[in-house]
């Protein structure tokens, strides 16, 4: 399917309506299963059954982020300029500004797939910080005696930490300003500042609010609007970007779903996510998706390629499946390559799934499925972070199901929650 231009949707402005996303939606799980025969069982059930086995809302999550991150983009977009405005307001983009990242679990990854690309295009310090260390240690985790924007991540915008820390630094920090992005608008994120000159929210639409306990569309959709932060002065560009990625995350869904599912039914006890730069942020996240998915059954961790070998890659097993980020940077490459030769020599894990534009041969091994995804090296790295999660995704999914398990409730006895349940917030 033919994704539409945000170009066509701006000139149709009734087409962002939900019965024309629903329409576009509908004949994607279509295609989806038309071409996937891996999927074509789980969307031909109906949805009683989809709901009763567990995993109508995460499926649907997973598969309509393409079409999500073009109407991410068309909010941003419509906001441009009270955004700008905003941030300039702030003073980051003078010689003294700085921004912080924060979130709590996926959300703080978020920051961690942000942080250079922002750094690169803002000139100005940045840094991520996870809500909790802000709750904890407010003074040594911000930026002293200067002004700052603080970036708050959150699905639903409900949890202790997320708001906690807010309300904090609104208290203790007079020249931080707040720029809250955030999938729910009646969050308590989102609303209960909504006429402080020093908060500004983007609430982007509501199915990206996941309903499923995992966050994989959420989690896309706000490293998206963040990336928009460093892109305020050339939004075509950013527009453009964002078709690319929607058309890129459209044909690894078609092309890899299959492929993905069959790694999924291998007997690995274990999964490492390699990544390097931004992407270390999605490995991070895909590797909290499969421990999540899998309910802990499956061990993993994310690591550096270059860290893996202090002593990391003794946890590696004949059981361990190892998942690889390619950078389309020839040094940073350089460096990943010699790593999965490495690998290879010495025989280590169970099987690797490399993900990148021109993948060259020598690191792959037999059995290892590389996922090429032509045109991600002409994006740059700092731009695909979302690519790569899509996979993290796509394996976390198949491999809860193989388990028995259900994708939009993993939990076993209600261990973790959709929204982490309320506890104090102390201060000095």
């Amino acid at each position: 399917m033919r994704l539409p231009t945000l170009a066509h949707l701006s000139k149709e402005a009734a087409m962002w309506q939900p019965e024309y996303t629903d329409k576009l939606m509908g004949a994607w799980l279509l295609e989806l299963s038309t071409q996937v025969p891996e999927l074509r069982g789980l969307l031909e059930q109906p949805p009683k059954n989809q709901l009763e086995q567990g995993y109508f809302h995460t499926l649907r999550e997973i598969c309509h982020q393409p079409l999500t991150w073009l109407e991410t983009a068309a909010i941003v977009s419509s906001q441009g300029s009270r955004l700008n405005e905003f941030l300039a307001e702030a003073g980051i983009y003078g010689p003294d500004g700085a921004l912080v990242l924060t979130g709590s679990g996926s959300s703080n990854f978020i920051g961690e797939c942000l942080n250079y690309a922002l750094q690169t295009s803002l000139r100005i310090p940045v840094q991520t910080v996870p809500s909790a260390l802000l709750l904890t240690h407010p003074e040594q985790a911000t930026p002293p005696n200067r002004p700052c924007v603080m970036v708050s991540f959150a699905r639903s915008g409900d949890s202790p930490e997320s708001f906690g820390a807010l309300d904090l630094l609104l208290e203790k920090n007079p020249l931080c300003r707040h720029l809250i992005i955030t999938c729910n608008r009646h969050g308590r994120l989102a609303s209960s500042h909504k006429n402080n000159n020093r908060v500004y929210p983007l609430v982007l639409d509501d199915k990206t609010c996941d309903r499923s306990l995992v966050m994989t569309s959420s989690f896309t959709n706000m490293v998206l609007a963040g990336q928009s932060v460093g892109m305020l002065h050339v939004l075509a560009e950013y527009q453009r970007l964002v078709e690319q990625l929607a058309e890129l995350g459209n044909s690894l869904l078609l092309r890899y779903s299959g492929a993905l599912a069959h790694v999924s039914e291998q007997d690995f006890k274990s999964a490492i996510y390699l990544g390097s730069g931004g992407r270390i942020g999605a490995a991070r996240e895909s590797a909290l998706k499969m421990l999540e998915m899998t309910s802990g059954q499956v061990m993993t961790f994310a690591e550096t390629f270059l860290g893996l070998r202090h002593g990391p890659m003794s946890a590696v097993h004949p059981q361990t499946l190892l998942v690889c980020f390619l950078s389309s940077d020839a040094l940073v490459r350089a460096y990943e390559m010699d790593l999965l030769i490495e690998l290879n020599r010495k025989r280590l894990g169970m099987q690797k799934v490399i993900v990148g534009d021109d993948v060259p041969g020598e690191m792959v091994a037999p059995g290892d499925l590389v996922v090429e995804c032509p045109g991600m090296g002409r994006l740059g790295d700092e731009n695909v972070a979302v690519l790569h999660a899509l996979v993290g995704q796509l394996l976390g999914f198949f491999r809860c199901l193989k388990l028995g398990l259900k994708p939009d409730a993993p939990s076993s006895g209600g261990v973790i929650s959709r929204v982490v349940g309320s506890f104090t917030i102390h201060k000095r």
